[in-house]
């Protein structure tokens, strides 16, 4: 009974590559606003992959 959606073996891929982008990101500026942002941008693609 235990069922998995094709892409559950990814969950959360998308939220580390953010992440890592707005680490990058307050490396070049020193704002931490861009990490913040990384984030939200990674979770949104991450909820819009796992919708379709």
């Amino acid at each position: 009974m235990d069922k998995k959606t094709g892409s559950s073996g990814i969950a959360g891929n998308w939220i580390g590559a953010g992440t890592a982008m707005g680490a990058v990101a307050f490396v070049f500026t020193r704002e931490p606003i861009w990490i913040a942002l990384g984030v939200a941008i990674g979770a949104a693609l991450d909820w819009r992959k796992r919708k379709h």
